[in-house]
């Protein structure tokens, strides 16, 4: 054993034994029935890396905590493997031959082959492909001779008797260095039952190399799928089906053939609709569904709290019990059943959809989209407001989020602030607080235009303004025919006002000025193709006297009221028929000030 520390435990363990402790049930990997996310190449290298003698990296395990049972017995906490799934993972199928789950959830053993010949230039380890099976110098399958029946001399006089010209000592060497992987030391970080997902965290991070974080809801997850008691198995697979059926409909049929005991379970009927789904809005992955279902029915937004809870944790006298950690499993199991409902599901993203967002590249925030989906859930509970009156404050509440960002920087703590003042004032008075302190003339006639100063086209900014247009039902740029909605939904792409070359052969080069998304309109193509390079002057005015002249020469307006209407939901000014290169930074200027009222507009119609 290793040093033992007030936090943790460093030791060391061979390969051989941590694949017997998961044999054993004695340390729980959840992550062996998700899908496995390396490539076979890498499970190839960990292979490599040990033959060597290379570090692998630390493992992190964390000791449940025993937990007081309602009878005032202790029952000892499992062991779970929070750091390091995909390399012992990836041991347990090179190794001991276990199929892992794909992204397709089909099973498939990672075969690594292995040159017992190899020089030092040459390839040792490689994944198996046909011509390894039949070739003789390269052993197909090394899991083969880790088998407790494996004879190394029997099979050593047999790959010299198939390979004549192999040196015996080199074969013998590398054959023996092959199966010394199993006695490689690999160290673990045990980390105590007491410690809470902050200093979890911070370990986590002092600890690896890479300086990554640990995500919570993998944690939390990884709580989930260990516990035994409260059918957390199950809700875990239902967690993982519901966000692969979401992106994936026609994985519904595998699912029926391959897990039986899923389908008999009670939340198969409530997924069940997603084969039929094609609606790619909101796919949540699991990080978003775990969010949302802890939010809505906890009232908190911290998932490090979940991870206490399910475990069993009093936040009052800092003690785990037995009562504590059933309900928290039931109030969980309780939020992911409303969230994969289809009336709540199909009813939110209808509300958001309605609000103009009809395509998943106008949603930048995944975090804004998760607390608009918890609120929605949260005001379909209670009687505050009528429930026809729901949609449209969850649309309001979205859009004024996502102009202040307000989901953008540390979103947790600032989730976590508004369920708790929700919660004590309730929800108007918290809306209407935040709307008259967010939203004032400033804001609108100020901060806006400046936010519109961009040149990212995702810029969440300009995504509310192609939402307004489309709320407004708005034909795109000198058409009376195509609407702004139809280009989105069609992936139309956004088109410069003052096209590009022409500006940059006027002295315009700065990408970032050209660029700006006050320059960018929908188009229709064939209006894009009429366009051209030409100067805004030129071709504006050629748009304006086709409405007198009746043949059409720039887009399909033909009736004079018609144009300066569509120049005014497009919000270019009136004053663009006139406009050469040298107007584009005064365009700029009130072509911001015209979409940040529009914007405004909108926000207020909703």
């Amino acid at each position: 054993m290793g040093a033992l520390y007030d936090k943790y435990t460093v030791t060391q363990y061979s390969v051989s034994s941590i694949l017997g402790y998961i044999d054993a049930g004695d340390i729980a990997i959840p992550e062996i029935q998700r899908p496995f996310v390396w490539k076979a190449s890498q499970v190839r290298d960990l292979i490599d890396s040990l033959y060597n003698g290379y570090p692998t990296g630390y493992l992190i395990i964390w000791q449940n905590p025993s937990v007081r049972l309602k009878n005032g017995k202790e029952s000892v906490g499992k062991k779970i493997l929070i750091d390091g799934q995909q390399r012992v993972t990836a041991l347990m199928t090179a190794i001991g031959g276990y199929p892992v789950l794909t992204e397709d959830y089909e099973e498939r053993t990672i075969r690594i082959a292995f040159n017992p010949m190899a020089g030092e230039d040459e390839e040792r380890f490689a994944v198996q492909t046909p011509i390894h099976l039949k070739t003789k110098h390269w052993i197909p399958d090394i899991s083969l001779l880790f088998r407790p029946e494996f004879s190394t001399r029997k099979f050593i006089n047999k790959y010299l008797q198939d390979n004549p010209e192999a040196d015996e000592d080199l074969v013998d060497r590398s054959v023996t260095q092959l199966l010394s992987i199993k006695s490689c030391q690999i160290g673990a970080i045990i980390l105590v039952p007491q410690l809470d997902i902050s200093e979890v965290t911070e370990i986590f991070v002092r600890i690896n190399s890479q300086g990554k974080r640990l995500n919570e809801a993998d944690f939390a997850m990884s709580k989930i799928a260990a516990d035994e008691r409260y059918g957390g198995n199950m809700l875990r697979k239902a967690i993982d089906y519901f966000c692969h059926l979401a992106v994936d409909p026609s994985f519904y049929v595998q699912l029926a053939s391959r897990d039986m005991e899923f389908m008999a379970s009670e939340y198969e009927p409530k997924l069940r609709w997603l084969k039929d789904d094609r609606e790619d809005i909101y796919d949540p992955d699991y990080n978003d569904m775990l969010r949302v279902s802890f939010m809505h029915t906890f009232g908190r937004a911290k998932l490090g709290d979940l991870v206490s809870l399910l475990s069993g944790r009093d936040f009052i006298d800092r003690k785990f019990k037995e009562e504590i950690a059933e309900e928290s499993f039931q109030k969980l199991r309780a939020g992911v059943l409303n969230f994969m409902n289809q009336y709540n599901f199909e009813q939110f993203m209808l509300a958001i959809k309605s609000a103009g967002f009809i395509s998943p590249k106008l949603l930048t925030s995944k975090m804004t989209l998760d607390f608009a989906y918890t609120l929605y859930l949260l005001l379909q509970k209670s009687n505050e407001i009528p429930k026809v009156q729901i949609k449209r404050y969850i649309q309001k509440w979205f859009v004024l989020s996502t102009l202040t960002g307000r989901y953008t920087g540390s979103p947790e703590s600032q989730m976590d602030r508004d369920l708790r003042d929700i919660s004590s004032k309730g929800f108007l008075p918290f809306f209407e607080e935040n709307e008259d302190s967010m939203l004032s003339d400033t804001f609108w006639n100020v901060r806006l235009v400046q936010n519109l100063e961009t040149s990212s086209v995702n810029s969440p900014f300009f995504n509310v303004f192609v939402a307004a247009q489309i709320f407004f039902n708005d034909r795109s740029l000198l058409s009376n025919c195509s609407k702004v909605a139809d280009l989105v939904s069609v992936a139309g792409d956004v088109h410069h006002i003052f096209p590009k070359e022409y500006l940059k052969k006027n002295g315009f080069a700065d990408r970032s000025l050209y660029n700006q998304v006050a320059n960018y309109t929908f188009l229709d193509t064939t209006v894009n193709i009429s366009i051209g390079k030409k100067a805004p002057n030129d071709y504006f005015s050629a748009a304006l006297a086709q409405c007198k002249e009746g043949k059409m020469v720039i887009g399909t307006i033909t009736d004079e009221k018609e144009f300066w209407s569509n120049l005014t939901v497009n919000c270019i000014p009136h004053t663009i028929i006139n406009m050469t290169a040298t107007d584009y930074p005064a365009f700029l200027a009130e072509r911001r000030k015209q979409m940040a009222r529009r914007i405004k507009d909108y926000y207020y119609a909703l």
